[in-house]
């Protein structure tokens, strides 16, 4: 069965003000996306899922949808802060999503094969979809708890504007995420990379240090322990209007109760994405060079 991809979109109007970060940075006036698509169709996966906010629901079709409709099945699911667990009301005054892991229960009634989640607006490269599209695929039938995730190195995701926040990651001996730790300032500080630790001190990692970049591979029982830790995660917080259900802390718990293995899984690809208003016009060249090598068609869709 061929995996599905899960693009992670909802975000999308709240932080840029409409579909304008659906910016044109290819030749042909390609967005990050769709070479995301592009690089997951080729990767082997074989339908997508957007989760999206419904009021941008017509202009998201119109302008996105309707490029991919002929190249691979398309669904839409909508992430809502009043789509809550029965018991629960969202407060008055929130007005911030219930973050990324909220965003993922979204697809458990369109979704029922392995999948992987990604960012909207992350250029995550060829071979990381190749490596993930590979693992999922080759799960046995019915699989369950074996997930995974592509641990990018850590040199391959900086920005040349400025710092970048990361969740630098640990393994065991069998090449299974043991931690994911935020580190919110991470660059090269006079040729090494280095985080900032607690204490305001850099730390130098090696350059091959596995980050996460939100891009998970999970099979659908996932949907169903993210629904119950979701019920505990609002009990503790429903009052917080900043508290947000992410991805890692649901897996953190999967890992640290011995419910769930997450493989880590290598890839060369190189990250980058428009972090600062001054990375757009290097993201432009580095697809441009990409374009040129014979990575990717000058047209994709």
């Amino acid at each position: 069965m061929k995996p599905t991809l899960f693009v992670l979109a909802a975000g999308m109007g709240s932080r840029y003000g409409g579909l304008k970060q659906l910016d044109g940075l290819g030749p042909n006036g390609e967005t990050i996306m769709d070479y995301s698509i592009f690089d997951a169709i080729r990767g082997g996966f074989g339908k997508l899922v957007f989760v999206i906010r419904k009021d941008f629901e017509k202009d998201f079709r119109e302008k996105i949808i309707s490029k991919y409709e002929n190249h691979i099945p398309v669904e839409v699911v909508f992430q809502d802060i009043h789509n809550l667990p029965e018991g629960f009301t969202c407060p008055q005054e929130r007005v911030k999503p219930w973050g990324t892991n909220h965003a993922v229960l979204m697809g458990k009634d369109v979704i029922k094969e392995p999948f992987a989640v990604i960012n909207a607006d992350d250029f995550y490269g060829r071979d990381s979809f190749a490596v993930i599209g590979k693992y999922l695929s080759e799960l046995p039938e019915g699989s369950k708890n074996d997930y995974c995730m592509v641990g990018f190195r850590v040199g391959n995701t900086l920005s040349e504007s400025g710092s970048v926040a990361r969740g630098i990651c640990s393994t065991n001996e069998a090449g299974h995420l043991t931690t994911v730790v935020e580190r919110t300032e991470i660059m090269r500080v006079d040729g090494p990379v280095c985080y900032k630790d607690e204490k305001g001190d850099w730390v130098a990692v090696d350059d091959n240090t596995p980050v996460s970049m939100n891009m998970w591979g999970f099979t659908p029982d996932y949907f169903k322990y993210s629904e119950d830790y979701f019920v505990e995660f609002l009990n503790a917080n429903i009052t917080n209007i900043k508290a947000e259900y992410f991805i890692p802390l649901m897996v953190n718990k999967l890992i640290n109760e011995g419910t769930a293995t997450v493989k880590v899984l290598d890839t060369t690809s190189k990250w980058f994405g428009v972090t600062y208003a001054a990375d757009r016009q290097s993201v432009v060249d580095k697809i441009q060079a990409l374009v040129d090598a014979g990575e990717y068609p000058a047209k994709l869709f």
